[in-house]
């Protein structure tokens, strides 16, 4: 018993040094999601990572057109605690498919809140090139900004070990795809770094390069002291795949080409988001399965590794549930949403 106390106190101490996105609460779960109603984003809420319940009915949870200040639509919301964990931090695509009728966009935007449901954010538009980051003199990755065709699927890792030029500790990697078509051929994954306050973002840096497109990554810190990545890969053959590495932006080697997200037979699937049940030590892998019609939002099975995919059921109770994350809430954050949810929606009766 006394080695495994002290085998259990070593991962723990080990992990404490790497980057991790703070895991609080043993209450329920919060989906946060762009809804299949429309580019915007939603929240709803379980007790057992399976079955939920829409807040406000699967409405808006903000005004999209407020926060995505470029086209007006927000999609892919990735959500997670702050470093200190004080409040939260929200990272979106800024993009309208309803309004631009192509799937092109051009930045992101960074969101913050203290209790989940009044946000500030700061809108990055990459077509103004490198005067919007907090570094304009770093090296470039294009020589064209005006040219961005695609700021894909944002999503945050707390990494405490990152140096500011200031020699600050500490800062949030924001990694997602991006293409300009005039100086790369295929979608690349892309890592920025955004300070404590979640509005200055650095350049961005290229994370890998594995000569075909790669959107969507997921990025979690096991037990066994390596990130692992879901992705979905666009070359060889498709799919949602898995790569690990030792480092948070280097390092990461060609996906395992015989473990991926493979029992939906030909069906296309994307926007991946895995997260643990409480006291559970193995892992849920959410996806959309967007070639059906009407798609489905499934969840698997995987095992502590975050391998062997197995499993897959469709999600319960949420008006079109589509890429989004999964994120455990307290107590008082759960009855707080529900609160909110049941005066928004009497609100709405009256009008």
């Amino acid at each position: 018993m006394k080695k495994l106390f002290l085998l259990a106190f070593i991962v723990m101490n080990v992990l404490a040094t790497k980057a991790q996105n703070m895991q609080k609460g043993d209450y329920g779960y919060l989906y946060c999601h762009m809804s299949d109603r429309g580019e915007y984003t939603a929240y709803a809420l379980s007790h057992d990572g399976y079955n939920y319940e829409d807040i406000i009915d699967g409405r808006p949870v903000m005004d999209p057109k407020e926060h995505a200040r470029i086209e007006g639509g927000q999609r892919d919301a990735y959500i997670t605690r702050s470093y200190d964990g004080k409040g939260f931090v929200m990272v979106t695509t800024d993009m309208c498919v309803a309004k631009s009728h192509v799937w092109d966009n051009y930045g992101i935007d960074l969101l913050k809140s203290n209790d989940l449901i009044h946000w500030t954010s700061v809108t990055f538009d990459y077509r103004k090139g490198t005067s919007i980051f907090c570094n304009p003199e770093a090296e470039s990755v294009y020589k064209d900004w005006s040219t961005i065709n695609r700021v894909w699927a944002p999503q945050i890792f707390w990494d405490p070990d990152y140096v500011w030029e200031n020699g600050e500790r500490g800062g949030y990697m924001i990694y997602y795809s991006m293409l300009n078509r005039p100086e790369e051929k295929y979608d690349r994954m892309y890592y920025s770094y955004a300070d404590k306050s979640f509005t200055r973002l650095t350049q961005p840096k290229l994370l890998f390069d594995w000569g075909y497109a790669t959107i969507d990554a997921d990025i979690n810190l096991l037990s066994d002291g390596l990130y692992h990545m879901l992705i979905k890969k666009e070359g060889g053959k498709p799919g949602i795949y898995t790569a690990t590495s030792k480092q948070l932006t280097s390092g990461w080697g060609e996906p395992v080409e015989n473990d991926y997200v493979s029992f939906e037979g030909k069906k296309n699937c994307e926007g991946s988001s895995a997260f643990q049940l409480i006291g559970d030590p193995t892992w849920r892998v959410a996806y959309i399965q967007y070639s059906d019609n009407p798609k489905h939002y499934r969840i698997c099975k995987a095992n502590e590794n975050l391998r062997n995919f197995h499993d897959p059921v469709d999600i319960k109770g949420v008006t079109g549930p589509q890429h989004g994350s999964f994120m455990r809430l307290t107590k008082k954050e759960y009855k707080r949403l529900k609160k909110w949810s049941d005066k928004q929606k009497q609100l709405s009766s009256k009008q």
